[in-house]
């Protein structure tokens, strides 16, 4: 891997989509704080370039962050978002003032002259719409600097300084609402940096499998299997790597979907020939969150318990040296991000944090540099059937967390996974499952008085959830044609015994999250 791109974050909701626009283009990149970013880690790294991120402060505030100077030493290009922008005019010698005209959502960019950036793309004299998000305005350039387009709300909107290769633009590009935004990048990593983008899933599969021959050696690993995307692609690639070194252990905890279990242990034994050890542990589970009705504990009773059992059939296998795990990009970056990450306060991470010291193992994590859509493509790479790369997301915990504000049984566990078989079959055959980004049912703390035939019933209500996304990090509800979640309530009413009344979950994230619980 020879192109690097070091994205400097400082806070911005959206950093991660400056990523993939970049990682889009071909050219591999990462993400690191601001304040984790010096000579010695810049030198590590080695980028070929530097982009500075937005960012909810004020460059004008007293204990603002700024970039590291050896940004502006160290000879790179760089390109400034929004607050990387205000950062990099403050830092050399320019001012940013706060303003009464802020600029929120869609705006006009005026072309005034011609630079890199906008080769072959944007011409002198044209009018581009682009995403502000921006209260304090730049105000005087530093030396070398020229505006290259203007807003009503900007007067540098973008900036140039074509001699040191530094660009700055005070809208998002990497938005889907600057619908020029991810080639102005392109422009910039490929045209004024020289980036080969020559970065894809075949290079990284090549890479990440000399990686983890390095890591191991001749030591031998051990990999939880959950049945999702992320576990399921990382012991494929495993197993390319190092083969009858890894043994997968597939703990059912009885939370999974229908049939999820024998399906995993069908593609891993049948297909891939990997030894396995499937371990039936329903009854353990179920008898620890009995009468627990708290998310959170929920999660901390199964995470602790998936640990100890995957302990003791790790030490009926021989034991390992390593575990493999499925740890992704978004999971690293809100777990290193400087102010905590809203993984602090939202929900705990079951990937990220190590390992209990009492395992005396090291980790392999062949994945923690890729995104979500990354890990499908990486799997598609590996021959993978596409019931298991396409698969939606799937939380740790399972159907634990889908039962919210209630004690876990074995018969609201059947009621659900019938529910959202139901639900998942009904979205399959309409044609709909691969634009959705994940869909499940849950079961909700209400029962209600319902009229089946000439019978009363007081039976449980449910809740139908499907968003779009790209990352998870944000999302959308699905927009289903009334017709069908019609059809969709009748045959759950119908089928699944136990529910009487169907309801569809219409909130965004944020402010909600993906996930009820």
């Amino acid at each position: 891997m020879t192109d690097r791109i070091l994205i400097i974050d400082f806070g911005s909701q959206v950093t991660q989509l400056i990523a993939r626009r970049v990682r889009e283009s071909g050219v591999y990149c990462e993400i690191h704080p601001f304040n984790r970013v010096d000579e010695e880690s810049l030198h590590a790294y080695g980028p070929k370039a530097i982009i500075l991120s937005g960012g909810p402060a004020s460059v004008t505030e007293a204990k603002a962050p700024i970039a590291p100077q050896v940004v502006f030493e160290s000879g790179l290009p760089v390109f400034g978002i929004c607050y990387g922008q205000q950062t990099m005019c403050s830092q050399l010698g320019g001012s940013v003032e706060p303003h009464e005209h802020r600029e929120f959502g869609r705006a006009m960019v005026d072309v005034v002259d011609d630079c890199a950036v906008f080769d072959g793309l944007w011409s002198t004299n044209s009018q581009h719409q682009v995403w502000m998000s921006h209260g304090d305005r730049v105000t005087a350039l530093p030396d070398g600097f020229r505006p290259v387009a203007v807003s009503e709300g900007a007067p540098y909107a973008v900036i140039a300084d074509d001699a040191r290769r530094y660009y700055g633009v005070q809208f998002h590009p990497e938005v889907f609402h600057t619908p020029n935004g991810a080639q102005l990048l392109r422009n910039f990593t490929h045209d004024v940096v020289g980036c080969a983008g020559d970065w894809t899933m075949a290079s990284f599969r090549k890479e990440a499998i000399q990686k983890i021959k390095d890591q191991v050696g001749g030591g031998r690993v051990i990999c939880g299997l959950s049945g999702g995307v992320d576990s399921s692609v990382a012991a494929v690639l495993l197993n390319a790597a190092i083969g009858d070194q890894l043994t997968c252990i597939f703990v059912d905890h009885g939370l999974l979907r229908k049939n999820e279990a024998e399906e995993v242990v069908a593609m891993f034994r049948d297909r891939f020939n990997i030894p396995l050890v499937h371990r039936d542990a329903k009854d353990l589970f179920l008898g620890e969150l009995e009468g627990k009705t708290d998310p959170e504990v929920k999660r901390k009773i199964i995470g602790g318990l998936f640990i100890d059992v995957f302990e003791e059939e790790a030490k009926k296998v021989g034991g390992a040296d390593f575990l493999a795990q499925g740890t992704l990009y978004p999971d690293v970056i809100e777990s290193v991000s400087f102010d905590g990450g809203p993984s602090v306060t939202i929900k705990s991470h079951h990937n990220v944090g190590g390992l209990p010291e009492r395992m005396r193992m090291q980790l392999v994590e062949p994945l923690r540099d890729l995104f979500k859509d990354e890990v499908r493509a990486l799997g598609r790479e590996l021959d993978m059937p596409e019931l298991a790369v396409g698969r939606h997301p799937f939380p740790g915990p399972g159907l634990a967390i889908r039962i919210p504000g209630q004690p876990i049984t074995k018969e609201k566990l059947d009621i659900l996974r019938q529910a959202d078989a139901v639900y998942l079959d009904e979205i399959r055959n309409s044609g709909l499952y691969d634009e959705i980004w994940q869909a499940f049912a849950v079961l909700l703390p209400v029962r209600t008085v319902g009229v089946m035939g000439d019978s009363r019933s007081y039976d449980y209500a449910c809740a139908l959830r499907a968003v779009t996304s790209t990352d998870g990090m944000t999302a959308d509800s699905y927009p289903f044609e009334h017709e069908f979640l019609a059809r969709v309530s009748t045959r759950i009413i119908n089928e699944v015994k136990g529910i009487n009344r169907v309801t569809y979950d219409i909130t965004s994230k944020p402010p909600g999250t993906i996930e009820w619980e």
